[in-house]
């Protein structure tokens, strides 16, 4: 079946309110179930995980397209289908009568797929009383024990834990799906690769200039103070590239423990308290939150609800937030000078800022020409980034901790010092202990140089070294090289 991608815009009522979502149209017209599964989950689900939902639908679709009168029921098509996506359609011979020339997927991503599928699928067969793709039938033993084995997990970390119900757990765990594909490998992390602490300097002084002011006398004029202070956000406050993005100016206050210190908070795009700088028609303030803030008085979205490919966009990955009715994040500074250097560059760059007209309260702002004033992108900023980081001679790679995330994990290094699990936890923002091993867990050079130290302590200590004589066995001519008949640590313990 010929079909496209895109994406579509949707009015449902006399509002006018668009509600931009993805979508498939084929030789028919708009697949319209999978635009009404969309518009019923909008509030709950993200434009992500709407792209996957589309992506494993497309596969479907030119998988059926391919093998038209191959199955005489869903559940063998389904299965079939969930096989290839892991395998491939492609032989040993390296051909495909299908024409699909699929490659095999990793299990984790083929998982993802089937499962978007399935739950699409469920939505569907209980609004058109058809039966499901990929059905839940009783749970094997295996299959329970697998369930409650990671359902423990999830339990022992999760932070409201107490509120779970154990009746709907029992439940869940006597159902498994019909089509299953086999489980994912377990696998140690790769290494982080974060910021170099010893060219931080050099990247925020000597990157960020503004080209052709490099000697300029005056440090507002010579620095990139916008893209600086971003870069703070991130290497000496641990937050995530987008985060700094939704910053008010708002936001940034002096620390009333020390005035000379920043405080800043990062409030949830939406629901986040609202400034008190909009007011009613008696001039009182309106309390409300961002969302309502941001449309009422500045006709905008909160960015985080405005698609990837726009350059207002910027992501919320549901961090864990400090405060419950204001729901923000505390940005907290290690070590606590970062916050004594970005009050300093801030209110430089607050002098730049008032000179700005602009109809938002976000913080960082293009200086670029026409879009002067507008909310400045992350894009951009990955760019200017990027560019910091060739002035100072270091290659711009992921694997070399260069790009913007880098300094994420360079903060996670920093706050693993503090040896407190929950204090790592807070300064991350992570809902979960378990989140912050990506950041903090031993690299595997670390862990090779704490063996290599640990063999030499073996070594020189007061363990006692045992000699291999290959003579007294016999074995005169098995080594030559006298590999085996050096000293050797002993295998008892020293005192």
């Amino acid at each position: 079946m010929s079909h496209v991608s895109v994406r579509a815009k949707v009015i449902q009522d006399n509002t006018g309110v668009v509600q931009e979502i993805p979508t498939i149209v084929t030789e028919q017209g708009v697949l319209q179930p999978l635009v009404d599964y969309f518009l019923e989950k909008a509030g709950a689900r993200s434009y992500s995980w709407m792209q996957k939902v589309v992506q494993s639908v497309s596969l479907l679709l030119d998988y059926l397209a391919a093998n038209q009168h191959c199955f005489s029921d869903p559940k063998s098509l389904f299965s079939a289908f969930a096989r290839r996506l892991q395998y491939g359609t492609i032989g040993e011979n390296g051909l495909d009568q299908s024409g699909l020339f699929w490659l095999p997927k990793r299990i984790h991503n083929a998982k993802q797929l089937v499962l978007a599928l399935s739950e699409f699928s469920d939505w569907l067969s209980t609004r058109r009383e058809g039966k499901p793709l990929n059905p839940l039938t009783p749970a094997s033993r295996l299959d329970e024990m697998l369930y409650w084995a990671a359902y423990h997990q999830r339990h022992n970390r999760a932070f409201l834990a107490h509120t779970w119900s154990r009746q709907k757990e029992f439940h869940s765990s006597t159902q498994a799906r019909s089509t299953q594909l086999k489980r994912s490998p377990k696998a140690a992390r790769a290494d982080v690769k974060f910021f170099p602490e010893d060219k931080i300097g050099d990247l925020l002084f000597k990157g960020f200039v503004v080209p052709g002011r490099q000697h300029s006398p005056r440090l507002v004029d010579r620095l990139n103070l916008r893209d600086i202070l971003i870069t703070i956000l991130l290497h000496g406050g641990g937050l995530r590239i987008s985060e700094p993005f939704h910053l008010y100016v708002h936001d940034v206050q002096p620390d009333p423990l020390d005035p000379t210190i920043a405080m800043v908070r990062i409030f949830h795009p939406e629901e986040g308290t609202a400034p008190n700088d909009w007011l009613d028609e008696k001039g009182k303030p309106i309390k409300c939150i961002r969302s309502a803030y941001l449309l009422g008085k500045h006709a905008v979205q909160p960015r985080n609800q405005y698609p990837k490919n726009i350059s207002l966009h910027a992501g919320w990955k549901s961090p864990f937030l400090d405060h419950q009715r204001d729901l923000y994040m505390h940005v907290h500074w290690f070590p606590r000078d970062w916050g004594r250097l970005f009050k300093k560059l801030w209110d430089l760059y607050l002098l730049q800022l008032i000179q700005i007209e602009r109809d938002h309260p976000y913080a960082f702002v293009s200086f670029d020409g026409k879009h002067t004033g507008e909310p400045y992108s992350i894009s951009s900023f990955q760019e200017a980034h990027a560019r910091a980081v060739q002035r100072i001679g270091l290659t711009v790679a992921k694997m070399e901790g260069t790009t913007a995330h880098g300094h994420r994990h360079a903060y996670g290094q920093r706050v693993k010092a503090t040896g407190d699990p929950l204090i790592i936890k807070a300064a991350l923002h992570h809902k979960s202990i378990e989140s912050q091993l990506v950041y903090t867990e031993a690299q595997i050079a670390e862990v090779t140089q704490k063996l290599t130290n640990a063999t030499s302590q073996l070594n020189n200590g007061a363990a006692s070294q045992q000699q291999f004589d290959l003579t007294a066995y016999g074995f005169e001519d098995v080594d030559p090289l006298g590999l085996l008949s050096g000293p050797q640590p002993s295998l008892q313990k020293g005192p």
